[in-house]
Order: structure tokens, then sequence, then C-alpha cells
């Protein structure tokens, strides 16, 4: 028996330039080929002036060679720019895919409601005057997009440049110039930035794929036109200039699904520093939104540049194809001078290495160049090296397996042939698998040499300092990529949190009316998540601090407790080793009275005792838990102690984490130089450190209450590691919030693994599809019969693309789901069956497909992972499962009948059944 439903789950049909991605709303796809491939396009404002919008408008796709209708819609004209023109969409008396609006603010709800009655799906508003320009402005913006959805109208902008699809002849922009043909795609919330970045790029003969400006983004936004530029095959490379994000899922969700198949460049402008002022923590002084963006963009695969230059510069050098495994860099050149430059460029971008050549290259290179080169990396093969040199000493630094990549540079001294040594680097490079970057330097006697690059798609630059930077993208991208496959579970597997436990002592909290945790609570929260923390009892006289300090042991800490008070020792409120009784009654009375005299306002609810912790050679750290507005959750880890705003060593990461985004979050910093074994000091207990993070990961995902938490100091040694002080921050979540609803990246659902068994006793594994099943994937389709790839896909397919199993294996869990029967065989998972559910635009239904292996077909697998896929759509607030069956496949219909569903004939083509069951 064959399952197969339905053929609107997303598949990348080779024979289509665009298609859906995987986990896309239906018709998203569709959505932005009305914008990017319409048949008819009508002008709104259309007129002969040149200098009006609408004119220029009209002009650019007149000049641009746009293939379909063009119609122009202007009440006060006849005719413009000798073409007819029509007082509004009906006049057209024909079907018109996309309307560009450039008229007056106040004229966009008339026109979008023609739009509406005219079946036009699609409309660019370039008028200005909504939300950019005040509150008026946002009320009718607000309007327009209302009536947009109610109408079934798509809107990219209001107050955008439009949009540019040069190979289809489509300038609908009011730029002076148009793009050339090429496969860089450009989506910018900045119109000015487009224009700039055209001009740009016409000096360097660029071409773009498209063009796409945002605007106020009031309805189409990143998430869509990635979704769409994803899987189109006119574009190699993504590129985006992005000022802020108002929808950080929806961002990231289609970020993440389009890194998995193509580069993608951001260059981000409006950095925040003036929200660290008003932090009230250590945590939330030190982390800026600049920051979180990028720690976003990292978790999502991509590359962030600081400006333009180097958007195109990452464009070119990702776009050739090149890549790198690591950070190891090599440096051939002939002259000294270039080699310290590059090195210098190399030690200012933090995470490149200087390759350590590997002693036998060392040797080779000694018996192939003169006595007096460098001896060591950057190669200087000297001012009198010809080509065989330059292509010798390259060849044996990329043999090195300690090298990751070459940067080549040449000066053009007095015996240089720069363009023959052009000619032997380009067969160096021919079949090499590391990436190798050319600088040529100087002008005219380089000049033949640079095009010989071109012509060969050889990333090559100007300066040394631009071709490392250069490496730096294909390094940073490799380590982006490995952050991307990571899919952690909201929970460790060695971890049982009280989860229920901590909950109720942060709602206990919030329910009289206080927000910060007292530092026992704290602990208690960090308790239940399984943190070892230093005990602490809260006293309210001298005597009972003298109790506590007696039942804690000698010496001890006093600190006082105010939920008013974040920084305890800044107003006289701690007192270090207190050995004696009498030190103890005395500390709390100079704790109380210093604090009355600093803060006289300040709530003391009592003084806190702890036990000294005596840790000899512990390193203090710092871990933090912060709110982002657009992103959610970060985590931070850096040095801690009371000067960490003065020393800002820290490093961010996004939950979840797994135990390698926490090694490369913790190599990010400087104070993890001191966490290995140094002078007399030994190396910490990484595992301990990691196990801790992994716990704050836990909090993060399980407590959407959590808005702020510091633990400051932990001290961390060989032994272990150990919380000493913790500060945590609360909030009521919104009322009917989703689990993780409050996250950027949902984690991975392990909640959704279980086990099953046939009526024969095989033991089945049924689970949510992991990046790493590619293998298996790839496996289970390539072994079904043609009938089973055929119902299932709807075509004849042959065997599975790196691009569809990406597709399918690399899932957002949030809008999709896919969840796999695995057994084992010989030690090794084997896939056998597959069911799969993506979201509607409504957010409240989705369409299945599923299919099972041929040879396990009648056992009752499909029944069991059709109502685990069920049970996982209705639990995430789904309502309604759909889906398209072929009338032939009567297996299927047999199935869905079973299971509750009603069957129609879809009325434009009998050949499909549609089926829908309520949730």
């Amino acid at each position: 028996m064959l399952l197969r439903c339905s053929k609107n789950i997303p598949w990348p049909y080779p024979d289509n330039p665009v298609t859906q991605p995987r986990g896309t709303p239906p018709n998203a796809i569709k959505d932005m080929d009305c914008f990017l491939n319409p048949r008819a396009i009508a002008v709104f404002g259309a007129s002969d002036s040149p200098d009006s919008v609408g004119g220029r408008v009209f002009r650019n796709l007149l000049d641009s060679g746009f293939g379909g209708q063009l119609y122009a819609v202007n009440p006060k004209h006849k005719q413009v720019m000798g073409a007819d023109c029509y007082p509004d969409l009906k006049a057209i008396g024909h079907a018109v895919d996309l309307a560009v609006v450039a008229t007056p603010a106040r004229a966009v709800a008339g026109i979008i409601r023609q739009c509406g009655e005219r079946g036009t799906a699609a409309a660019i508003v370039l008028s200005a005057g909504f939300a950019e320009t005040g509150d008026k402005g946002r009320a009718l913006e607000d309007q327009v997009m209302d009536l947009a959805r109610k109408q079934g109208v798509r809107i990219l902008g209001p107050n955008c440049l439009g949009l540019m699809r040069p190979d289809a002849g489509i300038n609908a922009t009011f730029s002076n110039g148009a793009a050339l043909a090429g496969d860089l795609a450009l989506v910018s919330q900045s119109g000015a930035v487009v224009t700039a970045v055209l001009d740009w790029a016409q000096e360097r003969n660029l071409g773009f794929s498209a063009m796409v400006s945002l605007g106020n983004a009031g309805d189409v936004d990143f998430g869509e036109v990635l979704d769409y530029l994803a899987l189109d095959r006119k574009t190699r490379s993504i590129l985006l200039y992005v000022e802020g994000i108002q929808h950080s899922r929806g961002f990231m969700s289609a970020l993440r699904a389009a890194a998995r198949v193509k580069p993608v460049i951001v260059v981000k402008s409006g950095r925040n520093a003036a929200g660290a002022a008003a932090a009230t923590s250590h945590t939330a002084a030190l982390v800026s939104g600049d920051d979180v963006f990028s720690a976003a963009l990292e978790r999502a695969g991509v590359i962030r540049v600081r400006d333009l230059d180097g958007l195109f510069a990452a464009a070119a050098v990702l776009g050739s194809g090149l890549r790198a495994r690591g950070n190891r860099l090599a440096i051939v050149s002939n002259a000294g001078g270039l080699g310290v430059l590059a090195t210098d460029r190399l030690g200012d971008m933090g995470r490149l290495v200087l390759a350590a050549l590997d002693p036998r290259t060392v040797k080779r290179l000694d018996r192939l160049l003169p006595d007096h080169w460098s001896h060591d990396n950057p190669v200087d093969i000297l001012g009198d090296a010809d080509a065989k040199r330059y292509q010798q000493a390259t060849a044996l630094c990329l043999d090195d397996p300690g090298v990751d990549g070459v940067v080549v540079l040449l000066a053009p001294q007095a015996v240089t042939d720069p363009l023959a040594v052009a000619r032997e680097m380009t067969e160096t490079v021919k079949d090499q698998k590391k990436p190798v970057l050319m600088c040529w330097m100087g002008g005219a006697q380089v000049e033949a040499a640079r095009d010989l690059f071109q012509s060969r798609r050889i990333p090559h630059f100007e300066t040394p300092e631009s071709a490392v930077e250069a490496f730096s993208y294909l390094a940073e991208y490799c380590l982006n990529q490995e952050l991307l496959m990571q899919v952690p579970g909201p929970l460790g597997y060695e971890s049982h949190p009280d989860t229920e436990g901590a909950r109720m002592i942060i709602q206990g909290v919030l329910e009289e009316g206080r927000s910060t945790l007292t530092l026992t609570e704290s602990k208690a929260v960090l308790a239940a998540f399984g943190i070892e923390v230093a005990r602490s009892v809260e006293t309210h006289s001298a005597n009972e601090a003298l109790v506590a300090a007696e039942s804690l042991g000698f010496p001890v800490a006093l600190k006082v407790s105010s939920p008013d008070i974040t920084h305890k020792s800044d107003v006289g409120g701690v007192r270090l080793n207190l050995a004696t009784p009498q030190a103890v009654r005395t500390g709390y009375g100079e704790v109380v009275k210093a604090v009355q005299q600093v803060m006289p306002d300040a709530r003391i609810s009592g003084v806190t005792v702890e036990r000294m912790a005596r840790v000899p050679n512990a390193r203090e750290l710092m871990v933090g838990v912060a709110r982002d507005p657009a992103f959610g959750p970060t985590i931070s880890f850096g040095a801690g102690g009371v000067t960490v705003e003065i020393m800002r060593d820290q490093a961010l990461a996004l939950p979840p984490l797994n135990r390698f985004i926490i090694r490369n979050l913790v190599s990010s910093t400087r104070v993890s130089a001191m966490l290995g074994r140094f002078r007399n000091l030994l190396a910490i207990d990484m595992t301990a450190l990691e196990t801790l993070l992994l716990r704050v990961s836990e909090m993060a995902c399980e407590l959407p209450e959590l808005v702020e938490m510091d633990l400051n100091p932990v001290m961390a040694d060989h032994q272990g590691v150990l919380v000493v002080d913790a500060r945590i921050v609360a909030a009521h979540p919104p009322p009917g919030t989703a689990p993780y609803a409050h996250m950027a990246i949902y984690p991975y659902p392990s909640h959704l693994v279980s086990d099953w068994q046939l009526a024969d006793g095989t033991n089945i594994e049924i689970r949510p599809i992991r990046p790493e099943d590619a293998n298996i994937e790839r496996d289970f389709v390539n072994n079904l019969s043609q009938q089973s790839k055929y119902f299932r896909f709807m075509q004849n397919i042959g065997d599975l693309s790196d691009t569809m199993l990406i597709r399918f294996t690399q899932i957002d869990y949030d809008r999709e789901m896919a969840l796999i029967a695995v057994l084992m065989e010989d030690g090794d998972e084997r896939e056998i069956a597959v069911a799969r559910y993506a979201i509607n635009p409504d957010g409240r239904s989705c369409e299945f497909a599923i299919v099972v292996g041929d040879a396990w077909q009648g056992h009752g697998l499909g029944t069991r992972l059709m109502t685990v896929l069920m049970e996982a759509a209705r639990a995430r607030g789904l309502s309604t499962m759909t889906g398209d069956i072929l009338s032939n496949n009567r297996p299927m219909l047999d199935l869905v009948k079973s299971l509750g569903f009603r069957v129609t004939t879809n009325p434009e083509d009998p050949a499909i059944r549609q089926v829908e069951k309520p949730l």
C-alpha cells in the first residue's frame, strides 16, 4: 500500500525556476511570483511628466523591455507616453497581476479596493505619507493593510523604491538607472541604499537577479522574499540591507532556510548603544541589540559585513563556489611588506589564525627557495620570484594539512611578469579544493592579470587587507554553517529539571507584585535545574544572621537583600570573610546602615548569609540571560567579578544551546585563554562549565517568564563550577503563549520522539527529522518504486539532489513538521516511512503528505504515523488538516477515510481528491 498526499506539500520541482520551500505557507511563493514574474502590470499615477514618480516608473518599464502587458492608469489622461491610459482597473478589461501605485497616500485605499474587486493579487505601493510620518500616517497605513488583507491583495511597501527583475525586463522603480542581469539578489529596507548599490554595481559590471525595496514593510517582509529567493534558480547569492526586524521568528525561519541552500550576506545599520545606559543588570548592560543581531546571524548560517564594500566582496568570494574548512591562512608574497600588511589585518580579524606550517612543508620550501626566504608564514618568496616559484610555493602551502586557505600577493617588481604569474596560478587553483585568493597590487602593470582572473571567476583583490578580509568571510561562513546545522532540543538528555517547581517559585513572586527574585529564591530556581549554587540563608536580624553563620560554617559573607538594589557592593551592601560571631552581628548592622545612607528609600527585606566559597585557583566567570525585544532570550558568557562592565569580555548566543555551540561561545571570549592550564593553575573542568551553560539554556527555553538573569561570579576550577551570586528578573508571559513562542529559534521537538512496535515484533522509532538524516532520507526516497514516487510527488522523479535533501531534512519545526519512522539494521538507522505537514497562511490549518516504503506497506505504519502527525498538529494549535490525493491512489483514500477525513472532488481537476479533517 502506498500512501500519498498532497501536491502542495513543498517539493523542489526540477523544471521550475522557483518552487515552494519546505514549510513555506503554500501561497507565499505564488504571492511573490505575482511581484517578480507578472504577466500584466498596471501603473497607477502614470503620466508624461519625467519628474513625477508615476511617469518615471512607467518610462522605466517601457525601457526595460517588459514582455507582458503594461497599462497606464490615471483618470486625468487619455494617453501616457503613446500608450492608452485608463481611468481605473475595470476599464482595462483584462486581468492584471501586479499594480504599481504612485499616487498620493490618501488615494491608495481606493486603489487596493479596486485590485481586490478585479482579482489583482499584488500591489507595489511607492507612495509616501504612511507610518514613516507619525501617528496619523501609521493609522492610514493600518487602514490600508487591513483592507488589503480583506481583499486578498499582497502589498510591497508602502514608501518603497519598488523592485527590479532584470532578466524579465521588469524595472518597477522610479530609479534613474537599471540593473544589469546577473545572479545576485538584493533585498533592502532602504530605497536609497538600492539606488546607491545600483550605481556602485554598474561601475563594476555586477548584475542582479532581483532588487527589492521593502520600504515600511507593512505586509511583505524579509521572510517571504527570502523564501522565494532561496529556491530561485536565477539567484546564486542573497544580499540583505537591514535597519530593523519586526518579525524575528519569521525572519530567522526564512533566513535559516535560505542560508541552507545559498550564501546570504547581511549588512545592518543603526547599531544601538543607548539601551545600555538604562540597563539594570550586568548582563543587560553588556548586551546590545547589535550584539544580539550578530549572534542571531551566526545561528542562521549567514555572513555579516560592516559596509557595502564588504557586502560585495563577500558575495564575490562566496558566489565563486570557494569554501574553507577552517580559519588557518597561509600567505605567499614576493614582498615582505605586503606579507606584514596582510598579517596585521589577519590579527585584527579576531578568529583568523596565521597557519603554523608543518616542519615538512618548511623543509620542502627550503629546497625550493633561495636561502634568505622568510622560513615561516608569511612565505616571502622574494622579489625575483618567477611564475614557477609562485606555483611551487603555493602548491606546497596548499598541501600542508595545517593550512585551510592561501592568499597570494604580488607586487610588480623589476623582474616580475604579473600576467605570467597569473596564468600559472589559474592552472594551480583549477582543481584545488582549498580557497586561493589573489591580490595583484598596482595599476596598469597588473591590469591584464586582473582581467584574466575576472574571466576565470577567480576572486582577486586590490589590497592585502581586502584579500584577508575575503578569506575571513569564507572562514566565518564555514563556522556559521556548522552552527546552522545544530538542532539542540530544549532539554539536555542528561538533565531532568524540576521545571514546574521553578515556575511555581517565579509565579509566587509575580503574584506578590514583585519582579525581582531574592537571592534565596534565585538560587532555588537554579537548583531546580540542577545548577550547583553556594548555599545562602536570608535573615532578618543580627541574631538570625549569627544562627545562619553557625549553621553554614565560618567564614561567611553578608549581602543586603532588597528588590531595589542590583549591584550590592556599589551601595556598601556586602561584607566578606567574616570569621567570628561578633563580626557577623556587627556586619549585619553595618550593611543595613550603609545601604540606608546611600539609598534611604530602598526596601530592605533582610541580609543574606553565605558561606565563603574557598576556591583558591578559581577563575571568576559570568553567565547571563537577557531578553531582546526582537529575538527573545539570549545567553551571554564572559569574565566575571565586579569589573564586568569595564572589561566587557562577553560573547552571546541564542538558545537552545548544545555543546558544539557552547564551545564556540566560550572560545569567542578573551577569558577563554585563562581556562586551560597555565603557570601553576590547572585547567578548569570544561565539561562542568558546558553543563552549566546547557542548564542555563534549558531555563531560557522552558521559562518564558525569565527576563534577566545574572550568575556572577561563577567560580570555575579543575573540580567543577559553583554559582556564588545570582539575580533573576521575571515577568508574566502574554496569555495563551504557545510553547517556545518567546524564542527566535525553535528547539528540536524531542517530546515527539516515541517508540512503537509492529505486529511482528519489529521495533520502530518515530521522531522528527534532523539535518544529519540526509543520507537515510536519500536512500529512502531513491529506493521507492516508480509508482510510489509518482503517487508521492505527482510526477516522475529521479534521485534526490543535494538541494532537495537540504529542503527535506533541514526544516523549521515551528512552521512545519516531518516525522520519520526508523529502525536499526546492523547498528545503523534505516528510514522506512515519513509523514509531513506544512502550516497554511491562515496559521490555523495545514497540508500533509505521507509515504511508506514499499516493503513496509500494510503493517499499520501509515495509520500510526498519521495519528502521531495529527496529534503534533493539534498540539501546535492547528484546527484543520487538508490535502490533495490522486483519484487512483485507492490505498491512500481508504486510509484517510478510516481516519475521519472528508473526501471531495477537486472542482478544477477531477483527477484530484481533496481531503479535510478537523483536528
